[in-house]
């Protein structure tokens, strides 16, 4: 049995696993090199972090706990040194994808061989408009040439774009530019910090109204219109489900999910802090997590994020509404089409 089905047919058990977190998005350093508008990270930036034999000992612990996917991101990941030897050793064990702002990846090009995604932000096809989100002349350049680059070095690369108001009317087209070059496409949707909770783990962004979607009829179309376009491109990388409960919190105001962090998922930052997410403070270290993972302390915890309703990240949506065992096993099947992905990959 070759590593990849080693690592798929691990991953498989996880998945089929009640009552564990499947996923970890890891904020492996504050370190950025651009200066986005609708986000404060690189204001509040922190050259301290974990060494690389700590991270890889978070990720061991990670492997204990039941987690099969892992999401690596910052500040800008690449931008560590020993990033290549990261994803080496998380892609052993765990679907692993790492975000890029399009300014590193190019450059990184051995280092990302081992991912199984490479995410790469892309919020416009219009390059004056992508720099100005991006703070950086050149930036959409950069980005577009990186996924060509990865694209044909056949590295599995997708463009992320954050749907906002400022792009919102252009998601249509964007997504068929990208989708006919056969690029997958993996949504954002912006949102700000409304964090309650003073020593929340730390802000990602400030509330912006250039980027704030007012335009809530336009919102549900585009859902509508993603829908039906999934029909027709199997890589857009968003569930059914994921659109029709975005579409009703644009029409109705009400959510359809209840958040699931601390059960489904967590998020860890630069120094190995855990919080369910981002927006609440710290509730462990990676190293002490599976101590107190079980607590009844822990459990009082998740039933304070079940009833919140701060935030509309996307990525704390998907994983409320799939992380569970037979939304694990949607993730596999339309979400990343893991099996065709490790067999392909490791076939002699």
């Amino acid at each position: 049995m070759g590593m990849g089905l080693k690592k798929a047919a691990g991953i498989a058990v996880r998945s089929l696993t009640p009552n564990r977190p499947y996923h970890v998005q890891w904020f492996i350093t504050r370190k950025c090199n651009y200066r986005c508008k609708g986000c404060n990270v690189w204001q509040e930036q922190d050259t301290e972090e974990l060494t690389t034999e700590e991270i890889k000992r978070g990720l061991d612990i990670l492997r204990e706990l039941g987690v099969m996917e892992i999401v690596l991101s910052g500040g800008n990941p690449l931008l560590r040194e020993d990033i290549e030897e990261i994803i080496k050793y998380a892609s052993r064990f765990f679907i692993t994808t790492i975000y890029d702002n399009g300014s590193m990846a190019a450059k990184k090009i051995d280092a990302l061989r081992n991912a199984d995604l490479v995410a790469i932000s892309i919020d416009s096809l219009d390059p004056r408009k992508n720099d100005y989100v991006k703070g950086v002349k050149g930036s959409w350049k950069k980005a577009i040439q990186a996924v060509e680059k990865l694209h044909k070095e056949g590295i599995h690369v997708s463009v992320t774009p954050t749907i906002s108001q400022f792009n919102l009317y252009e998601i249509v087209d964007f997504t068929k530019y990208f989708s006919k070059k056969g690029i997958p496409l993996w949504y954002c949707l912006y949102s700000y910090d409304t964090s309650e909770d003073a020593g929340q783990l730390f802000r990602i962004g400030k509330k912006n109204d250039e980027f704030m979607i007012t335009d809530r009829k336009a919102m549900v179309k585009l859902c509508d219109s993603l829908i039906n376009m999934r029909k027709k491109y199997s890589n857009i990388l968003i569930t059914n489900e994921i659109l029709e409960a975005v579409k009703n919190l644009y029409l109705t105001g009400q959510r359809t999910w209840k958040c699931r962090a601390l059960q489904n998922f967590f998020v860890i930052d630069h120094l190995g802090r855990v919080a369910g997410c981002h927006l609440h403070k710290s509730v462990a270290s990676i190293f002490n997590l599976p101590k107190v993972w079980k607590s009844k302390k822990m459990d009082a915890t998740r039933r304070i994020y079940s009833e919140c309703t701060q935030c509309t990240y996307l990525c704390y949506i998907f994983y409320s509404l799939h992380g569970s065992v037979p939304g694990n096993l949607r993730i596999a099947k339309e979400h990343w089409r893991n099996a065709k992905l490790f067999l392909k990959r490791n076939s002699p």
